[in-house]
């Protein structure tokens, strides 16, 4: 599936995470658990916006949050998860 990254997002991820399009490409690449849903009411889209963490090529975890399209994957952030968002992922991995 393509990924598709605006200008502006391209921007913030350069600049705020460093954070390169190989990078989230690897990390779709080697996910192992499913995407889920962000529920949370301020960052409600439609459609829908998926979320999963995932490592790097080599080794760097990162978070990444998209909005998934017919023919494509809209990534609109990707970055370092230090908010928990890591061993949540874990768990609701291990609860399916």
């Amino acid at each position: 599936m393509d990924l598709r990254i605006s200008p502006r997002v391209a921007d913030k991820l350069k600049e705020k995470h460093s954070v390169s399009h190989n990078e989230i490409a690897e990390c779709f690449a080697n996910r192992h658990g499913k995407f889920f849903t962000d529920t949370r009411a301020n960052h409600a889209t439609d459609p829908p916006t998926y979320w999963f963490v995932s490592e790097t090529d080599t080794g760097r975890v990162l978070k990444v949050v998209f909005v998934r399209h017919p023919d494509h994957f809209a990534i609109k952030s990707a970055y370092e998860p230090k908010d928990g968002s890591s061993e949540l992922y874990a768990k609701l991995c291990r609860a399916q």
